[in-house]
């Protein structure tokens, strides 16, 4: 989730007439981090230990 949200960010900046793909983009690195943090700590995400 986070490496598709770099990748939106990116092609956003590049694409001038794309504001929306940074919006995405942001969104989803943000959403990526936090499970990344919450799975790091143990702690169950939506009823599961584990995110393969």
């Amino acid at each position: 989730m986070i490496v598709l949200g770099i990748i939106l960010l990116i092609l956003g900046l590049l694409v001038a007439s794309l504001k929306i793909l940074v919006t995405i983009g942001a969104i989803l690195i943000v959403v990526g981090l936090v499970l990344a943090i919450l799975g790091g700590t143990g702690r169950a995400i939506g009823g599961r230990k584990h995110w393969y």
